[in-house]
């Protein structure tokens, strides 16, 4: 089947189902020149993921937060990222109501900057940080500010260390958040599976829960992934490129 074909029915399945939902991953926000942390020139091909680890935060709080300025200094300094075309055309869908609800694995929040009203974040925000013990948030920025004076480890007028508000290596998912998700994967009539390589657990699950449920899966990557056998479609284009082009077919 053509791309043009399977775009055409995959905008038919959106219009004639009740439920849509997205899940989006790295390849949506390399296009607006955010590093990808997996695969080849990723982020944990120039910085050891271990010392970014849960224990590494209990252990050396004051070593963790060196080693986070120093990614923060290396990757990001100069990058100040703008939602691009697969953002804005997800909340296009999402305004016509053919969108339930955006999941991501991505911790830029470029969605809800673009728009996007429903956006469940599996990995959290590198926007955020939050306290280790009372688990007040603030923003990033400032704490990386205090870390560069030299305030190290930055703590919370409670005395707990705060931590970025991610996921960290060698913990979970939050629970509230991955009951959602599978909750909406479960409910859709159609899973898009967006720039992600599918590979990592548990979010890697999800489209197998959607297809077993009976929702039409449909994969754009340029990449083969886990899950393309039980796809309906699968799209190796830009993601930046195939969502402008769904959202012309919708009515």
């Amino acid at each position: 089947m053509t791309e043009d074909k399977a775009l055409d029915a995959v905008a038919d399945a959106m219009q004639n189902g009740d439920s849509t939902v997205a899940l989006t991953g790295a390849g949506v926000s390399t296009a607006s020149g955010i590093p990808s942390f997996r695969g080849d020139d990723g982020v944990w091909d120039q910085f050891d993921p271990m010392a970014f680890h849960r224990r590494r935060l209990d252990a050396d709080p004051a070593g963790f937060w060196l080693d986070r300025l120093d990614l923060r200094r290396e990757l990001y300094a100069d990058l100040d990222p703008v939602p691009n075309a697969a953002h804005e055309a997800l909340v296009d869908l999402e305004s016509r109501g053919l969108l339930d609800a955006v999941v991501t694995q991505n911790v830029d929040r470029l969605h809800h900057t673009a728009g996007s009203d429903r956006v469940v974040e599996l990995h959290g925000t590198n926007q955020r940080v939050r306290c280790d013990d009372c688990g007040d948030r603030v923003s990033a920025d400032e704490m990386f500010d205090r870390a560069a004076d030299g305030d190290l480890p930055p703590r919370c007028d409670c005395g707990g260390v705060f931590r970025p508000d991610v996921v960290l290596f060698g913990e979970s998912l939050p629970d509230e958040a991955m009951d959602t998700a599978q909750h909406l994967a479960r409910e859709s009539d159609v899973f898009l599976a967006l720039g992600s390589s599918l590979s990592v657990q548990p979010a890697s699950l999800l489209p197998q829960i959607a297809t077993r449920a009976g929702s039409t899966l449909v994969v754009v990557n340029f990449d083969p992934t886990p899950r393309d056998g039980e796809a309906a479609y699968v799209v190796r284009e830009d993601v930046t490129t195939v969502l402008p082009a769904l959202v012309c077919r919708v009515r």
